[in-house]
């Protein structure tokens, strides 16, 4: 018989270097659990056919559908999708979209309201079969927004959802609009859809949501794109809400609302940092294209006069020429931070009237001078001003900034730059910047009346139940919504 000693040596210091890489030669190790998907559309309306695009190491998955809003409602449950399958990540999902083939269809009833609808997938398994024996499970969601089956019939106020904002800060795959938490520390020019998502509906929207339903009112559902690709959603309604972070819109996105407010509707900025950044719709990978400080790369840069406008960069950059203060009354350029990004830290983070006679503070009886807010932070992160000037202790807009002629100042506090911030606008003198949170409103030559907050959290006023907040919120979607 031949002898296997010599072998020895070799097999140990081969198991050695395994082990050291963190291989294990157990009889069945077990794979990962896992399941992510994300929906073919983030819009749909009833009647039309929901996609739902899965890939797990399990061979099936059960699934349920809620409406999210003042209660979490469940609407649809499947025992168990089958047939499943794990699909790679292409290393350009970030950008271009996963391309996983469709796991699960279903028509929506025809009697599913208007709304922010989450789909949780959940497997479960008993691990591996000779070894590792645990019963394990895994869980993720992914979202869509539901239109109204017949836009303005229930509702007169249209509340489009930040959508485009979900999908900027989303780094699934690698990447998003921002360095801080990409792959390798880069920065993302282009963010698909077609990935698993990233909502912040809970942390923006939903706190006004909530007091929404809670206070009676019906609201019908859009997300941004459908500002773009459905222009028409808006013409049955009398008022349409942009709430939180709203932070990236697209020049036909604008189109949309600032016709609709010519033509004598009203909108409501119950947000901040509104409208920052220009995006580009990319239909064929369902993306968003933002070169954001780095606009000299975008392909549109050094073209004509006529194209120039549409670069994908600040709204507020000289080289676009279209301030959101046009649309808004107000922006970022003469805002900034409050209690966020190591500025105004110490702040109150609580407006101070100016004009107490307005009708937007009928029935709250605050006084000139006097504070409202604070408890709750109501102006906090990231703010939204326009240039003022002092007469006679009362705040006024200059309008030099592309903020309406008509634009009056109601309230403000103060927000504050971070350093660096300056230099997304090349033009802007200096490092360092203050500025104010504007609360105010503007009217339109068609008689379309624009109020804006200048904060992402004004609704923090509205979970906490600050009654000064609460009436404010009334009078505007009482007197502008019907």
């Amino acid at each position: 018989m031949r002898s296997t000693a010599p072998f020895i040596p070799v097999l140990c210091l081969a198991a050695a270097l395994l082990a050291a890489t963190g291989w294990t030669n157990a009889i069945d190790a077990g794979r990962s659990l896992y399941i992510e998907g994300y929906a073919g559309s983030i819009s749909y309306a009833p009647g039309e056919e929901l996609e739902l695009h899965l890939s797990t190491t399990a061979p099936n998955c059960s699934l349920e559908i809620a409406r999210i809003g003042k209660e979490r409602v469940v609407v649809h449950e499947t025992a168990k999708v089958e047939n499943l399958l794990e699909y790679p990540v292409p290393e350009t999902a970030s950008a271009k979209g996963c391309q996983w083939p469709i796991g699960f269809r279903l028509k929506i009833p025809a009697d599913w309201k208007s709304g922010y609808y989450e789909v949780r997938f959940q497997v479960r398994d008993s691990g591996g079969v000779y070894t590792q024996r645990n019963n394990r499970s895994a869980e993720s969601s992914c979202y869509f927004v539901l239109r109204p089956s017949q836009p303005g019939k229930n509702s007169k106020i249209l509340l489009q959802l930040a959508t485009h904002t979900y999908n900027a800060y989303n780094n699934w795959g690698g990447s998003s609009l921002y360095g801080y938490h990409g792959r390798a520390g880069l920065q993302g020019h282009e963010v698909s859809y077609a990935r698993p998502p990233r909502s912040q509906f809970g942390k923006w929207e939903l706190p006004f949501v909530a007091w929404a339903e809670e206070n009676g009112y019906e609201l019908d559902y859009a997300t941004n794109l459908d500002l773009e690709l459905r222009p028409e959603i808006v013409k049955p309604y009398q008022l349409v809400l942009s709430l939180g972070h709203d932070e990236y819109w697209s020049a036909p996105m604008r189109d949309t609302i600032e016709n609709f407010a010519a033509g004598g509707g009203n909108v409501a900025f119950f947000s901040g940092n509104t409208c920052c950044w220009q995006v580009r719709w990319q239909e064929e990978t369902q993306s968003l294209l933002c070169w954001k400080q780095w606009f000299n790369q975008d392909e549109e840069f050094s073209s004509t006069k006529e194209v120039m406008p549409t670069l994908a960069t600040l709204w507020g950059h000289h080289l676009i020429g279209r301030p959101e203060n046009e649309m808004t009354g107000v922006g970022f350029l003469h805002g900034g931070y409050h209690k966020s990004h190591g500025q105004l830290m110490d702040g109150s983070g609580a407006f101070t009237v100016h004009r107490p006679e307005h009708w937007l503070f009928e029935g709250t009886s605050v006084a000139s001078g006097e504070e409202f807010g604070g408890k709750d932070s109501i102006v906090g992160y990231e703010c939204d001003g326009c240039e003022l000037e002092w007469r006679d202790g009362l705040p006024f807009a200059t309008h030099r900034d592309g903020t309406p002629k008509t634009f009056t100042v109601l309230a403000t506090a103060p927000a504050k730059w971070a350093p660096g911030d300056s230099w997304w606008y090349e033009n802007w003198p200096g490092p360092d910047h203050s500025g104010h949170a504007v609360f105010g409103l503007y009217t339109t030559e068609g008689g379309g009346t624009v109020v804006t907050t200048g904060t992402t959290d004004w609704a923090h006023g509205l979970k906490g139940k600050d009654p000064v907040v609460s009436r404010i919120t009334r009078n505007v979607l009482d007197r502008l919504g019907r």
